[in-house]
């Protein structure tokens, strides 16, 4: 309980401190957690995978990928802002459940575009993309992309309607930042969904999306 007053804590600190990067006011729920996490629980666990996560924040999912792992899996955290992931070794180091796989995990403090890792098995992120620019948002699509194998599994998640009333309640530079992430978006959810939960205990409520990229013997 102390841990989750603490993360709780920092996290609304860095949302006050650099909203623009954090995107949420309060941790992922466990609800949230066990949906980004869903295709992960149910692969074949004999089979190693490299799972990554991108913008992990205070370890909300993190705390769910680190129960799934296999000891043969190798994990991958991807995280820019300096104050969480000092929170995240600090609990790799203190937490019984997380330091069983400290020896499996690598941490990188650099934006995900500069991620110089293999691709994985599944990419799971939280980074708030409706805070970015198109240009910007562009980029780090394109970057899941390249971070996926064949076959892989990308899980994101997108706080309910907020591209919507945006679009119809903002004006000038900020509407039109507004459609075009959502054309982007809907573009790459059309290709490539196959899946989305409903997380209305979150706060906000929020959709998980899943996207899968085709294995090399199927068609896209």
């Amino acid at each position: 309980m102390r841990t989750f007053l603490g993360n709780y804590l920092q996290f609304f600190r860095q949302f006050r401190q650099r909203y623009e990067t954090t995107g949420a006011i309060a941790p992922s729920s466990q609800s949230l957690a066990r949906s980004m996490t869903r295709f992960l629980a149910a692969r074949d666990r004999n089979i190693p995978v490299r799972v990554i996560e991108i913008g992990p924040g205070t370890g909300a999912v993190t705390n769910q990928i680190v129960r799934l792992l296999e000891p043969q899996d190798q994990f991958h955290l991807v995280e820019l802002n300096e104050e969480f992931v000092r929170i995240l070794e600090e609990r790799f180091q203190s937490d019984p459940v997380w330091a069983k796989v400290r020896d499996q995990v690598q941490m990188h403090t650099l934006p995900v575009q500069e991620y110089p890792g293999e691709p994985g098995d599944f990419v799971i992120s939280g980074l708030p993309l409706n805070n970015f620019s198109v240009s910007l948002v562009t980029q780090i699509l394109d970057t899941y992309m390249k971070l996926l194998k064949p076959g892989a599994v990308l899980s994101y998640f997108e706080y309910m309607y907020i591209r919507s009333v945006r679009k119809r309640t903002a004006r000038g530079d900020e509407r039109e930042r507004m459609i075009g992430i959502d054309e982007l978006m809907a573009r790459l959810c059309s290709q490539y969904r196959i899946q989305r939960d409903s997380i209305w205990p979150n706060l906000p409520p929020a959709w998980v999306q899943h996207l899968r990229v085709p294995a090399a013997s199927e068609p896209e």
